[in-house]
């Protein structure tokens, strides 16, 4: 940032997740990798704790931003990172053991009270702790990385950077290098002035051109900025009401999880006439989401308006690599008041064509973003708390592409990755799916309190889809 010391500045969005986060409501994404043993683990199934956390140090040295913490610039409050003097891997980096018969329902119930703490700030935003004990042999990885540092891209390209295509593949090992010095307070200040000063001056030129540019260029700037108002009056009026989404959930979660295979998914977008993958998940969701609400005796018919917080990536190809989040967040109608599965596909199909044309959402979320990142973060980070707090979305649901084929961690075969998507104020129930090596793996984040049922959500997913693929051809 200056000849004095080195920091990076959060934009909009970043800030935004650490604004919205709240006592209750810990804005952390992760996952659940679970590998088989291969040389990482001995006959009495430990696991090589010290050659692990050797890979992982050369990951960590390969990317400053997870030896990173948070700091302010004095006066405006606008958060920066800066390199932690203090940093050690061993903090970040923990082993723990299942207890006896370590089967997968205490690996879950493990997941869930690690994605209940919250991070502390006062330290690089994320851990990774190495479970051995499993009952079916090999360890898992639970990984737990805070929002405001990276999006689900981001976050597969961290572990990508573990893995290898190859068995016989190893990857580096490596030393953290000593911290970068950090800016002065003042070098902070007046960093954040010069880039507020360059970002109304920006602004201005794009409103001087747009007024003297050609007719068709004015009217899409107008389309562009009436998508602005759109997004945050949905943004700011409550969706339907459900017993899922109290004023305040509680502090502790619920993981499990669920898998399908691709190949299945294709056939049933096949069979329903076209569409997407992404259009069978949601349609997937939507029918889980109505079994669960009939069984707490809510007349479901007369939810017109569920939404679902959907991320969708605008990560530029030169970006890939880049932490921090690069998705415009968008709101997707789910039907759940559609009884017929051909027909609760078809509309979910018709909202999502809404999203990506006449709607404009997503590039409207974007420009926002953009506008807000230029100017005032502040803007982002107001619209994103009071959404949360008017109920603006019952769900969050997320789609990450993973890797297509198999990847190993030191000759360790990655069997399956359940990604964590985190739950605002007023959720008890947030779905994120990643498709790897020809399966799609859900993750399901819920309230603990308020869905001890949890499991019976997973087996709706699982009906909904036989309900869906089972459905006659066109």
């Amino acid at each position: 940032m200056t000849p004095t010391g080195h920091a990076e500045r959060l934009s909009a969005l970043d800030s935004a997740f650490l604004t919205v986060e709240g006592p209750t409501s810990h804005m952390h994404v992760g996952a659940l990798a679970i590998f088989e043993g291969g040389p990482l683990v001995d006959a009495s199934g430990a696991v090589d704790f010290e050659r692990l956390r050797g890979f992982l140090s050369a990951a960590i040295a390969a990317r400053p931003r997870y030896r990173q913490r948070l700091a302010r610039v004095p006066g405006l409050g606008h958060p920066v990172w800066i390199d932690d003097a203090h940093f050690h891997l061993e903090f970040h980096v923990r082993h723990t053991r299942l207890p006896l018969p370590g089967d997968d329902r205490q690996l879950k119930r493990l997941a869930g009270r690690i994605f209940s703490q919250r991070l502390d700030r006062d330290h690089p935003l994320w851990e990774m702790w190495v479970v051995e004990g499993l009952a079916r042999g090999g360890f898992a990885l639970v990984i737990k990385i805070h929002h405001c540092m990276i999006d689900g891209i981001a976050g597969a390209d961290l572990l990508a950077s573990l893995l290898r295509l190859s068995p016989e593949e190893r990857p580096p090992e490596g030393e953290v290098p000593p911290p970068r010095p950090s800016p002065s307070r003042a070098a902070l200040l007046g960093a954040e002035v010069r880039h507020r000063a360059r970002g109304l001056a920006d602004a201005a030129r794009v409103f001087r051109a747009a007024m003297s540019a050609p007719r068709h260029a004015a009217a899409s700037l107008r389309e562009s900025v009436t998508g602005v108002v759109r997004l945050f009056r949905r943004g700011l009026t409550p969706a339907s009401p459900t017993p899922l989404n109290p004023h305040q959930i509680g502090g502790f979660r619920r993981f499990d999880t669920a898998r399908f295979e691709l190949a299945a998914l294709k056939a049933a977008r096949d069979r329903l006439g076209g569409g997407t993958v992404n259009d069978v998940a949601l349609a997937v969701v939507s029918g889980a989401l109505r079994r669960t609400l009939l069984r707490r005796r809510v007349d479901v018919d007369a939810l017109r308006d569920i939404r679902a917080l959907v991320p969708v990536s605008i990560r530029p190809d030169a970006s890939r690599g880049a932490l921090g989040n690069f998705v415009a967040l968008v709101f997707a109608n789910l039907p759940v008041d559609v009884g017929d599965p051909r027909a609760r596909y078809a509309k979910v199909r018709e909202n999502t064509a809404r999203l990506k044309g006449e709607s404009h959402q997503v590039e409207s979320s974007a420009l926002l973003e953009r506008i807000a990142d230029a100017t005032a973060a502040v803007a982002v980070s107001g619209a994103f708390y009071l959404a949360a707090w008017l109920r603006a979305f019952n769900f969050v649901v997320t789609n990450v592409p993973g890797p297509p084929v198999p990847l190993y961690l030191a000759g360790a075969r990655l069997l399956e990755v359940y990604p964590l998507v985190p739950l605002f104020r007023s959720q008890t129930l947030g779905v994120a799916l990643m498709s790897y090596a020809g399966s799609l793996f859900v993750g399901i984040n819920a309230d603990w309190h308020a869905m001890p049922d949890l499991h019976e959500f997973e087996r709706d997913l699982e009906e909904s889809f036989a309900e869906l693929a089972a459905t006659s051809p066109l």
